[in-house]
């Protein structure tokens, strides 16, 4: 039962010889850690695209929407179509390497379409591709990271992944602020070009490897990642009896989700995915600019700037943070954070509709907006996709991953379509109750995962 009971990612997350070693004279052999960070830095640069391409829309908007001559629904039909794309990207996720080059492509693509659109039409062309790579992106990069990485380093590596998103978003805020919209999309290229480039020398994921059958490439990349010396033969003889395990579990289907015994998991995964974009995040970061103009700002450059500047370093504090206090307590700090920005900011925009306390109302938005996005950056913005990548048994982790994943871009897609339609008080104020929420949620629904094997997680979820 115990065996039955094991994840996906969890035997590649084992080691049996120290994570860092040296030769005699103290000097670090190859492979070891150096493989292990090469990988999950080229990986990492899908989630520095998704970055690009959820911020894209905040520094363009005044001048796309001039050139084009585009309405309000029509941008915001823009802004959504990445979403839209997301949702396609998150149920064709395949492989782990393959997804990633294969994604870069279809990036590209969007990139250069948007470059050189001559009407509306290319534009929604290339942010559609835009958000099918970003919705491959959003889910492989998080597994491959967690297969690669070992058990106490994992929650940090994945949230890696992240940090890179904000500082992809932070980029496109302040370049933007000084570059036209097309010269913009230059941006979105080039990590493309540096990821396609990256992953020839990386090796694949051991466990995908297992599970295609390929034990020898499996045995060949599991050294590399642990270092020429390391004896692997344990963790070796752990995956394919993983395998055997796999094979002996009926084939999963959509339906084998909505099972009593997955009900939890699915539950916890969907409900995190879903009160992280109800808080209103990805309606923030769209459309940064015009929300700081409408709170009452000549111009949003000052607000996007701080936005930039506060989301990094919190994202990185959220990570660090993440195996020490634990995945459950950083969720709760990050949801009441996040409830008292969003409420900040509404109050900010009621004061300003009801023509009272008007010389404070911009600063009291630029106040709350900072506040959500550096408590969301704390955890609520990396912890939901670790925990995605935790939860799911081996025979649904495929299934569960996509729903989960789709779940996420179909809540994005109906905040970023009608967010530029309800900016005012109330959505701010809904905003933050869906925080408050969420607090209840994590502190009766999440369990703590750190520092457990996924083998023990799924004891406990499954108990």
């Amino acid at each position: 039962m115990r065996k039955e009971q094991r994840d996906e990612t969890s035997d590649c997350s084992r080691v049996t010889e120290p994570l860092i070693e040296k030769d005699d004279i103290g000097r670090i052999t190859e492979g070891s850690t150096f493989i292990s960070l090469l990988s999950t830095g080229v990986a990492v640069l899908g989630s520095f695209q998704i970055g690009l391409c959820i911020g894209y829309t905040s520094p363009t908007q005044l001048r796309i929407v001039d050139e084009f001559d585009l309405s309000l629904s029509e941008f915001s039909l823009f802004g959504s179509f990445l979403t839209i794309g997301a949702m396609i990207g998150a149920i064709t996720c395949f492989g782990r390497k393959g997804a990633m080059g294969f994604s870069s492509i279809i990036c590209l693509l969007g990139w250069f379409a948007i470059c050189f659109s001559q009407s509306s039409i290319w534009l929604h062309l290339g942010r559609l591709f835009n958000g099918f790579g970003m919705g491959v992106f959003s889910y492989v990069v998080p597994v491959f990271i967690a297969e690669i990485s070992s058990a106490n380093l994992r929650g940090t590596f994945t949230t890696i992944n992240e940090v890179m998103l904000c500082i992809g978003k932070a980029s496109i805020y302040i370049i933007g602020l000084f570059v036209t919209w097309r010269e913009l999309t230059i941006l979105g290229i080039i990590p493309c070009l540096i990821l396609l480039f990256g992953l020839f020398f990386i090796p694949d994921s051991p466990r995908w490897l297992a599970k295609v059958g390929n034990i020898d490439m499996c045995a060949a990349s599991l050294q590399r990642l642990r270092g020429k010396n390391a004896d692997i033969s344990d963790e070796l003889v752990e995956i394919q009896e993983y395998i055997q395990t796999i094979n002996t579990l009926p084939r999963a289907g959509f339906m084998d989700l909505f099972q009593k015994q997955y009900s939890r998991t699915l539950l916890i995964g969907v409900g995190l995915m879903l009160l992280q974009q109800f808080g209103g995040v990805n309606g923030i970061s769209f459309y940064a600019s015009e929300t700081f103009v409408s709170a009452g700002f000549s111009s949003g450059s000052l607000g996007m700037i701080a936005l930039g500047v506060i989301q990094v370093p919190f994202t990185i504090i959220g990570s660090l943070l993440m195996d020490k206090t634990g995945r459950r307590s950083l969720l709760m700090i990050s949801a009441l954070g996040s409830c008292l920005g969003t409420f900040l900011t509404g109050l900010s925009f009621f004061f300003t509709g009801q023509s009272i306390f008007l010389d404070w109302a911009p600063m009291l938005a630029l106040v709350g907006i900072v506040v959500y996005i550096g408590s969301f950056a704390v955890g609520m913005g990396g912890i939901p996709w670790v925990i995605m990548s935790e939860i799911f048994s081996i025979n649904i982790k495929g299934i569960g991953g996509s729903m989960v994943t789709l779940s996420s871009w179909g809540a994005s897609w109906i905040v970023t379509f009608s967010f530029n339609f309800l900016m005012d008080w109330s959505t701010f104020f809904i905003f933050s109750a869906v925080s408050a929420i969420g607090i209840l949620f994590i502190f009766k629904m999440v369990p703590e995962t750190k520092g457990r094997t996924l083998e023990e997680i799924q004891i406990e979820l499954n108990s």
